[in-house]
């Protein structure tokens, strides 16, 4: 009798370790099924429980303990690794917030800064939300391009060209050179810059979008054509650029067009450009009109007029202006002309030699869609982009006076 007591007693023992065991796995295995939340992985988990039950029974009580561990550490290891990818993808959603916060405080130190915790992060987005109104332009400061350099005056000034083309002028109004190309006599009351510039709103743009300048160190580029590229970022365009940034940098408004009018086609430039400032004018009401070139002389391609302003070597500026000689309607030449006599006395009085000779031309140039309308040829095959760019750093300023 007392044997089989004792048989019965293990037989309980297993048994209620054997409940214990899948009340536990049970509950195991709820946590993870609920974690998952898809039937098709409940179904699959159901059956792995069953299958384990069922290779319970009959066993010792050493083999239900060792095949309970083996499923225990199965789960755990599942459920770790489930967790392990539950924390990458925080960790890579914290990583976004860390550098969306980095571009919005345009600090390059935050940025390499990969330790921050998601707190500092989501305060800091805060901080900036709450602070962009406040903080926008120190934001564009340091997010975008460098601080525009404003020109200095009173700098020693020569001018510097490398095999220079014999400059020529046949009339000279103080101390503005005048190249007079035309049959009209220029008269000190057709030279006298006796205007009033009432709106002084700007309009800047290119008949011949695609004039370069030789490549250099700075600005490397292939040509697609003889001094010409499709790239504007090292074109007559780019210079455009800059001299708007420098003019907007005085307070100055400024509208700047760099559509492409001679290409693909250089015929019908003046036509095109002509249709692109008669558009602006419709929304942007101005009187300066500037169309700015590169001096087209082919047949020099080491010309390179050149002025040395302080330590700065700039390419030398030319307004051409036309009138109605060529038989185009133009009743606004005389005020152009006036115009340029003025930009060039006091250029010439805070630069000497930025500027060469002025060119008068019987051509129309679309100069009579504004009262004050030029050409400025900036530079010449010759001359580097940076020299352009340089150029345009003083002219802004000259331009900045006359508009004071």
């Amino acid at each position: 009798m007392f044997n089989v007591a004792v048989l019965k007693m293990k037989d309980i023992i297993k048994f209620l370790i054997i409940i214990m065991l899948l009340v536990l796995l049970i509950s195991l295995s709820a946590k993870y099924i609920s974690s998952k939340n898809k039937k098709e992985t409940e179904k699959t988990k159901t059956n792995q429980i069953s299958e384990k039950l069922s290779q319970i029974s009959g066993k010792s009580l050493n083999e239900i303990l060792g095949q309970t561990m083996t499923v225990m550490s199965s789960i755990k290891e599942e459920t770790s690794n489930n967790e392990e990818k539950e924390n990458y993808a925080e960790k890579i959603l914290k990583t976004e917030i860390s550098a969306i916060g980095a571009i919005n405080k345009k600090n390059s130190e935050n940025a390499n800064e990969g330790t921050e915790n998601n707190a500092e992060t989501q305060e800091n987005e805060q901080k900036n939300q709450n602070n962009e109104g406040e903080n926008t332009e120190e934001n564009n400061q340091n997010n975008q391009e460098p601080k525009i350099e404003t020109a200095q005056t009173g700098l020693q000034t020569e001018v510097v060209t490398n095999n220079p083309i014999t400059e020529s002028f046949n009339v000279q109004y103080g101390n503005v050179k005048i190249k007079n190309q035309t049959s009209y006599t220029l008269t000190e009351d057709i030279l006298k810059p006796d205007i009033t510039i009432e709106n002084k709103n700007i309009i800047l743009f290119h008949t011949h979008s695609c004039e370069s300048y030789t490549s250099s160190d700075l600005y490397p580029y292939t040509p697609t054509g003889n001094f010409r590229t499709t790239d504007l970022n090292f074109t007559v365009t780019r210079v455009g650029t800059e001299l708007e940034q420098h003019l907007k940098n005085y307070g100055l408004s400024v509208t700047h067009d760099a559509t492409y009018h001679d290409y693909p086609s250089y015929n019908g430039s003046y036509t095109n450009s002509l249709k692109t400032v008669e558009n602006i004018l419709q929304t942007y009401k101005a009187d300066i009109i500037i169309d700015l070139h590169r001096d087209a002389i082919g047949s020099r391609e080491d010309y390179a007029p050149t002025v040395k302003i302080g330590e700065d070597y700039a390419a030398q500026l030319m307004f051409v202006i036309g009138t109605n000689e060529g038989g185009l309607y133009h009743p606004n030449w005389n005020q152009n002309l006036k115009f340029a006599v003025m930009l060039q006395q006091k250029a010439e009085e805070m630069y000497p030699g930025l500027f060469k000779p002025l060119m008068l031309t019987t051509s129309r140039y679309n100069q009579h869609t504004g009262k004050f309308a030029s050409i400025i040829e900036v530079g010449a095959t010759g001359n580097t982009l940076e020299q352009c760019l340089t150029s345009m750093k003083y002219l802004a300023k000259v331009m900045d006076e006359i508009l004071k």
